[in-house]
């Protein structure tokens, strides 16, 4: 190959690349031209490496379709404005997708905790076979104990994990159906099962003074989980105008990054169970952290939430960063 006539037959073609590719901003016609120049240079480019090695004309080929690809491609984005947009938009937007849903859940699971207590305690004998006696005398002084027993960051830490899994689990398994109402269902009787033991004792408000203050915040979190676990599986189960494939990966997408969200509310009520729960202050103090705490992420969740969602923010990828298929000029 002579690659001084090869080049000077498609020069031309190539300065043409070279000068779209540096243009800020391509109407139709120029990023059509674009691909097509791109395209034949990649296979000139091959031409040149394949014959003659490394050469001047080959790297200068190579550095005007580097810039080019940049124009079909995108940049990449600033990581601290991705994660920016992603506390103040993605986030919030998909909290707020879950809300209705994630209310009905907490009435359900709250009713559902209620009703098992009640029934357990209005008969010893169903108390003593679901728990044993000897478990029943026994948990009272467990259960204020177990908020003490250990260092402040290692029981934290601990809390924060179990229930951080516990929620992954319910978002990450409810396209099957009935793992999220399946933890939801052990949850509020696990619940109930303690309200009951403790009133049994005659120590029930032990046992709402020292769940109250995280407590608030960890059920919540739970129950949203749960909630979007549900609204994962229904989104294959009536996708609306959308194909199930397509429902199935939008909303799996966009509800997904509330495993991050659930995980942050837990981790504040883990620092509240682990820190608060166990200084000597007085138990109005205590519960108004929790209080305060849960009205800050509801107001995160409904009224951020809210003016993210009519920005159009929906919780899910961008279109090329979700794999956008096709390329539409103009």
């Amino acid at each position: 190959m002579d690659l001084d006539a090869y080049s000077h037959a498609h020069g031309p073609k190539w300065d043409r690349l070279t000068q779209l590719g540096g243009m800020r901003r391509l109407d139709g016609r120029e990023a059509d031209e674009l691909i097509d120049l791109y395209q034949s240079g990649a296979t000139e480019l091959s031409t040149m490496t394949s014959t003659m090695g490394r050469s001047i004309p080959a790297d200068r080929l190579s550095l005007a379709m580097s810039r080019a690809r940049l124009k079909f491609t995108g940049t990449p984005a600033n990581p601290l404005r991705q994660i920016a947009i992603f506390f103040t938009a993605s986030l919030p937007a998909a909290l707020y997708r879950v809300r209705w849903i994630t209310f009905w859940v907490t009435v359900a699971c709250v009713a559902i905790g209620v009703a098992y207590g009640v029934w357990l305690g209005s008969d010893p004998r169903n108390l003593v076979a679901v728990v044993g006696q000897s478990n029943i005398e026994a948990y009272p002084q467990q259960f204020v104990d177990y908020y003490s027993n250990r260092s402040e960051a290692a029981f934290s830490g601990q809390v924060w994990t179990n229930n951080a899994f516990i929620a992954a689990q319910c978002i990450a398994f409810g396209i099957l159906g009935v793992w999220a109402p399946y933890a939801l269902l052990q949850n509020s009787q696990n619940v109930g099962v303690s309200g009951a033991i403790m009133a049994h004792e005659g120590r029930l408000d032990d046992f709402f003074l020292y769940i109250a203050p995280h407590g608030q915040l960890e059920l919540y979190s739970i129950f949203l989980a749960g909630a979007t676990g549900i609204l994962i599986f229904w989104a294959w189960v009536a996708p609306g105008h959308r194909t199930r494939a397509q429902a199935l990966r939008e909303d799996g997408r966009a509800l997904f990054t509330l495993v991050i969200g659930t995980t942050l509310m837990l981790l504040t009520s883990g620092l509240i169970e682990g820190i608060v729960t166990r200084q000597d202050w007085p138990w109005p103090i205590k519960i108004g952290i929790g209080t305060v705490a849960l009205l800050a992420w509801l107001f995160y969740q409904w009224v951020v939430g809210r003016r993210a969602f009519r920005a159009g923010q929906t919780g899910d990828l961008e279109r090329f960063e979700a794999g956008e298929e096709k390329l539409v000029a103009g």
